[in-house]
């Protein structure tokens, strides 16, 4: 058995991978790098071809090998293009042509990281030639020179970027001459100088170069120690400030690339980057698959409350629409949910769970009352002005008898909210459609929002109901390497989770990881055992294609005709929907 795991404590052990350069964090003391320069006959790869390729291979400071060739273009060399290089058609007339250099030039780079001064005119020139060629490109990683010297080197310093400047400012040994060894001898000096500046700017490894030329403020880029270290592994991460304090809890597929991404310009938002300046470390909880990654994210952010996240850490703002049980129901936005009366829901405010009752309300002649009424009053009561406009079936007035049609009005309103929501659905669509013929689209657009906030309302709580009342469910899914991702649910909340081998039996593993799984109290549902977010996770999972249920204690299954079939509001018509939704 791999990456066995209850949720309660994190690990996992995960296959090899290939890595690239980026995730290597090779220090650039042991990156070996060719220096490149290119002599050509023009500017451009569709009518100019290679006259001379120089290049340096060097590691750690030290020359380690030169390459230098004149290269024949197969066509004149302009006389301007001469008198600048020096390289004249009778030079090359007698040199040996691309087809026969850039392949030793390939093999002899092999495995390098090519560096040129403006590397998309050299290397775009090698792309051309290799392509010509019918060569596959090798994928060299590139560093150009240009953007790293107008990050760290001022224009009070230097009065440009251009080669022969930054060489004359960094004392190169070499000057340049427009010849391709004496250029690419230069460019190594001017290298070491960018990368010694470069280095008390934080940057130490070769993933630090592919973005040191980002404008990120320098005290930001200092941070990216904090991602030495870390896993390259699926898990959750949590930024902690003084105190220990956590800041910010975020979830990766590889988690060391996902953290040193907080450390350049791909970051762009303003309070995770206030978030990095104060954090001084990262803990890292690596997970056995994404499920657990996202609930683990999901519980963390629920207990931690970080003051940087913004989702998902408040489970008690949840609210839903609860169909009151006493002799007259009325609908009512709660907290909680309560044993022996329908709900839907989880709503994300108390504004959409008002909308979703105001939905209910243009559809059945519900009492919108807050009193409580007795089965029959001893005393007739004022029949409110919904009553007389026909949407209130005014029970408070029954001193005889109870009010039978208002029970047929609380018995329908029962089955929209548990089962088939079609009636409701027509009628908001009915009346969608008379507005908007009468060009009244501002109303219909309100009226279009309250039935989204219902139909979304009961599709969520139709789709928990089953889940939260299962006891426990055990399903499996295929993992690439040909094992089996299991997790155990119970009452929707994720009680562990387990990932075999490709050759192992999964089945006495299943009976181990719900032996050890979590134990889950019952809730009432359609309420789940766990923040709504999680058993949305949860379910999302279990629907996903390759899932097969391994064992259930009770029935997960919805509705034939239920909420779910309606969230497109398919009953509204497309013209309607897109009028409206432009207003909206």
């Amino acid at each position: 058995m791999r990456g066995m795991t209850r949720l309660a404590t994190p690990g996992a052990v995960h296959g090899a991978v290939q890595p690239s350069f980026e995730d290597l964090g090779t220090p650039l003391r042991e990156v070996t790098f060719v220096v490149v320069d290119l002599e050509t006959t023009g500017t451009r790869t569709t009518d100019s071809g290679i006259t001379e390729i120089g290049a340096v291979k060097v590691r750690g400071g030290e020359v380690l090998g030169e390459f230098q060739s004149l290269v024949n273009p197969g066509r004149e060399v302009p006389a301007f293009v001469a008198r600048l290089t020096g390289i004249t058609t009778a030079m090359v007339s007698t040199a040996p042509s691309i087809d026969l250099v850039l392949p030793s030039f390939l093999e002899w780079a092999h495995d390098c990281v090519l560096v040129a001064h403006n590397a998309p005119f050299d290397v775009g020139f090698l792309k051309a030639a290799a392509a010509g060629l019918g060569y596959p490109w090798p994928g060299f990683p590139v560093v150009d020179t240009v953007p790293l010297a107008r990050r760290v080197v001022p224009k009070d310093e230097a009065p440009n970027h251009k080669l022969a400047t930054l060489a004359h400012l960094f004392r190169a040994r070499v000057t340049p001459e427009h010849r391709a060894l004496a250029d690419a001898r230069a460019t190594v000096d001017v290298l070491h100088g960018l990368l010694d500046r470069l280095g008390a700017m934080g940057v130490q490894h070769l993933e630090d170069l592919a973005t040191a030329a980002d404008p990120v403020p320098p005290d930001v880029r200092k941070k990216r120690h904090l991602a030495d270290g870390l896993p390259e592994a699926p898990g959750v991460y949590l930024f902690k400030g003084p105190g220990d304090e956590v800041l910010y809890v975020g979830t990766s597929t590889n988690i060391r690339k996902r953290v040193r991404s907080y450390f350049t310009a791909a970051e762009k938002r303003r309070r995770i980057t206030e978030m990095v300046r104060i954090a001084h470390e990262v803990t890292p909880v690596v997970c056995a698959t994404p499920l657990e990654a996202a609930v683990r994210e999901l519980r963390l952010i629920t207990e931690h409350e970080p003051r940087y996240n913004r989702r998902s850490k408040h489970p008690e703002r949840h609210t839903w629409v609860r169909l009151t049980d006493e002799p007259y129901p009325r609908l009512s936005v709660v907290r909680d949910v309560r044993p022996g009366a329908p709900h839907i829901g989880p709503f994300g405010s108390r504004r959409v769970a008002q909308d979703a009752v105001d939905a209910l309300h243009d559809a059945l002649p519900l009492r919108q009352c807050t009193l409580r009424l007795a089965a029959v009053s001893r005393t007739p009561g004022s029949p409110c002005a919904l009553a007389g406009m026909g949407r209130c079936s005014a029970p408070c007035v029954a001193v005889v008898a109870p009010d039978d049609a208002y029970a047929a009005v609380a018995k329908t309103a029962a089955e929209v909210l548990t089962g088939d929501p079609s009636s409701v659905v027509q009628a908001l669509a009915a009346r969608i459609g008379r507005l908007a013929a009468e060009q009244r689209f501002e109303e219909a657009g309100v009226v279009t929002g309250r039935l989204r906030a219902y139909v979304q309302g009961a599709g969520r709580a139709q789709r928990l109901a089953p889940l939260a009342a299962c006891a426990e469910l055990v399903a499996a899914r295929p993992t690439p390497a040909g094992g089996w991702e299991l997790v155990v649910v119970r009452h929707a909340r994720l009680a562990g989770t387990a990932v075999t081998r490709p050759d192992e039996d999964p089945l006495p593993v299943v009976d181990a990881l719900r032996a050890t799984a979590e134990t889950v109290d019952a809730p009432v549902p359609p309420a789940p055992a766990c923040h709504p977010e999680e058993a949305a996770l949860v379910i999302d999972w279990l629907e996903s294609p390759g899932v097969r249920l391994v064992h259930t204690s009770d029935p997960w299954a919805l509705p034939v005709r239920s909420a779910l079939a309606h969230a497109d509001l398919a009953g509204v018509s497309g013209e309607v929907r897109a009028q409206v939704d432009s207003l909206q």
